[in-house]
């Protein structure tokens, strides 16, 4: 909420913002009717409803107040309440409430209140009074700021349930005895034992080769490991807008024309004026203002802030000679060497040390303390100029440079405040001082000092013209029309020169596709329910036209077979091969085995459950979990393991002495699962439950 983000500033400004914060927001091009106008629920959990207009509501204060997209904003939101309603349901379950004490606990642990000086006492803790004063403070602001409060307590209130459940949740996670005792034997008990095994390599994928309907089959057997929500797969093509030879030419020749005088009818004369050329015009900043796309610049720059390709020819310019035409970026320039002075840039490290008043963030020394603490640093890095950047990554306030030492390069005149800037200018290199600002107190050390050049640059942007931009929309039309009888439509559209991109699966909130980045109204459309198998749409922005063709739709609730292919076949691949393989090692015995397969026996040694590896070979938990399950000498049945088929006949089965306790483990294993318990508890409840999204066709 916006509370959240503003209640750092003053107690004043704080009742508006709040008011602010909770108005309703014109939903607009949010929302796209359907035909028949906006369903009331944009979704339910286990039975609850979801109201459109408050969703949307949500949506657009996320938006807003997250500097995120319109979409993003709508998967946050949808989370959110899905959550909540789980969760609230949980807590109506176990009869959890939480008093005004403990209210007021989830307020003193919350940072934003904690560590706002508006809530601290001269000690800097977290004053109860104060607080309790600002409540006042809203109440007697009026009803509609009261109630907007009461709102916001009701977040507060909200996450100190949460916080309650799931601290009962992890509390209620014991570990036993047997578990610890497990844990410890996973780790410690050992065993040796002989293998043999027929790698499922040696079997071609040809003699095992997996339909997409035996995918399908899996996939349906596995239901809640391949959910899914609706995908598309998407085939499309793009010509970007871009300029033409021809236009490229016709921007360096106008370019080029900068150069020479020009002849100009005077209208108050009645006569032809001459021109004087970039070279030799006197009013330089006036020449490049009138024919430039970029605006003249009066700055020096030091040789590596020019264009890089361009450096040397640029810098080792003498005053009056220029260079050009060149292009850099999107335009084609001219440049002319005005000036060149030495000292025009400046490195400098320095140490920020605030005060109370001053800018410096979170400072609350007074501005005497401050002094007296740039006064030692100053002296500490006068007797021992190498020590300044050690110091500065200790002690200095200013997050944006502490972690380098302390360093700002390349500072030009006019970037720091005036008496920084002064200081930096007027020294010499290696001199240390002690400088006060709006921020607070810097210790300054001048690095060094460089050249600057000053450049007069005329720049013309190369753009598409309109007869390029005429082609590029025909040949556009050209392929939305050929797209509907194409046999290929890829081939097709990179016959016309287009950049392709195939067997896209997206999915209905995403935004950006390969290749071509945001293109959300793409999607929106991929997903319209009046968009059918095939369709075939053309999307024209400013960068260029997009052909785009729907290859399939997939609203099955499964995951599609392209995405989880490379998953799932190696395992019913490996299924059948198996079945081929076992007929291979036929025998009762491993030494039968080996000779019906012509395999060779491997021995390995001391192996764990924690750490089921077989070398050259990887993991193999099955296989060595098989070899502590059978008894000393005897041999294994075969064993359909991950990267073949084995038979093991255990050598040795070595247990670990006994502990006289296994605390350490014990707390291990609750550690683990304790950290893990709110993300499995959210995935068990939206799994066991009744969820309906009707967001699609809802949010664009």
């Amino acid at each position: 909420m916006a509370v959240l983000s503003k209640i750092r500033q003053k107690s004043a400004l704080l009742i508006a913002v709040i008011g602010i914060a909770l108005l309703a927001f014109v939903i607009g091009d949010v929302v796209r009717s359907t035909g028949g106008g906006l369903s009331r629920n944009i979704g339910s959990v286990d039975g609850e409803e979801i109201n459109t207009q408050e969703f949307l509501h949500k949506v657009a204060q996320a938006e807003k107040q997250g500097q995120m997209s319109n979409t993003q904003a709508g998967v946050t939101v949808w989370n959110s309440e899905v959550n909540s309603i789980l969760l609230t349901n949980e807590f109506a379950k176990l009869g959890l409430r939480i008093g005004k004490d403990q209210l007021v606990n989830v307020v003193r642990n919350n940072p934003t209140f904690a560590n706002n000086p508006e809530f601290q006492n001269a000690v800097g803790q977290f004053d109860i009074n104060k607080f309790n004063q600002f409540v006042a403070m809203m109440k007697s602001a009026g009803q509609e700021q009261w109630n907007q409060w009461l709102a916001y307590e009701k977040e507060l209130e909200k996450a100190g349930l949460e916080q309650m459940y799931f601290s009962l949740v992890q509390g209620g996670i014991y570990t036993t005895a047997i578990e610890a005792k497990a844990a410890y034997a996973n780790e410690n008990n050992k065993v040796s034992f002989d293998f043999v095994t027929v790698p499922y390599s040696t079997v071609n994928n040809t003699e095992a080769a997996v339909s997409n309907d035996e995918i399908v089959d899996f996939m349906k057997k596995h239901a809640n490991r391949f959910k899914s929500e609706p995908t598309r797969e998407l085939q499309y093509a793009f010509l970007p807008s871009q300029p033409s030879a021809s236009d490229k030419e016709t921007v360096k020749e106008t370019i080029e024309g900068y150069l020479k005088p020009s002849v100009q009818y005077n209208a108050s004369t009645k006569k032809n004026d001459t021109i004087p050329g970039f070279k030799t015009v006197k009013d330089i900043e006036t020449f490049v203002n009138t024919n430039s796309d970029i605006k003249f610049d009066s700055l020096y720059y030091a040789k590596k802030d020019l264009p890089l390709e361009y450096q040397e020819e640029l810098f080792n310019l003498q005053p009056g000679q220029t260079f050009g035409p060149y292009i850099m970026g999107d335009y084609y320039c001219i440049s002319r060497m005005l000036d060149k002075k030495a000292g025009q840039r400046v490195d400098a490290s320095h140490i920020l040390i605030g005060f109370a008043g001053s800018q410096a963030p979170g400072a609350t020394r007074t501005k005497e303390e401050a002094k007296v603490v740039a006064e030692e640093i100053l002296a500490k890095v006068k007797a021992n100029p190498s020590s300044f950047a050690a110091e500065a990554m200790m002690t200095s306030e200013d997050p944006g440079s502490k972690n380098n030492g302390g360093k700002y390069e390349d500072i030009p005149r006019g970037q720091m405040v005036p008496s920084f800037d002064k200081f930096i200018f007027n020294n010499a290199v290696g001199t240390i001082g002690l400088v006060e600002t709006d921020f607070g107190y810097h210790i300054i050390q001048v690095n060094d000092k460089k050249e600057g050049a000053k450049l007069a640059t005329v720049a013309r942007k190369i753009e598409v013209s309109d007869v390029t931009a005429d082609e590029l929309f025909t040949k556009a039309g050209q392929l939305e029309q050929n797209a509907v009888t194409a046999k290929d439509f890829v081939a097709t559209a990179e016959g016309l020169g287009f950049t392709t991109q195939k067997d896209v699966t997206i999915r209905p909130f995403e935004e950006f596709l390969p290749g071509i980045g945001n293109q959300r109204s793409i999607i929106s459309w991929a997903f319209n329910k009046e968009t059918k198998d095939s369709a075939i749409k053309r999307f024209d922005s400013a960068d260029g036209h997009i052909i785009v063709k729907v290859t399939s739709k997939n609203d099955s609730g499964l995951a599609p077979v392209a995405e989880v292919k490379s998953i799932i076949e190696p395992i019913l691949m490996n299924e059948k091969k198996a079945v081929i393989i076992r007929k291979k090692m036929a025998g009762a015995t491993i030494q039968e085995v080996s000779n019906s397969s012509k395999a060779s026996i491997s021995t390995m040694s001391d192996v764990t459950t924690a750490a089921p590896l077989i070398t050259n070979i990887g993991n193999e938990p099955l296989v060595v979990g098989t070899a502590f399950a059978t008894a000393v000498n005897k041999d294994s049945k075969l064993i359909d393991g991950l990267q073949g088929v084995y038979m093991v006949q255990t050598k040795n089965v070595a247990k670990a002495p006994e502990l006289p306790n296994y605390n350490s483990y014990k707390s291990k294993v609750e550690n683990t699962v304790r950290g893990m318990a709110q993300m499995q508890i959210l995935k068990v409840l939206k799994d066991n439950a009744k969820i309906k999204d009707n967001r699609i066709g809802v949010l664009q």
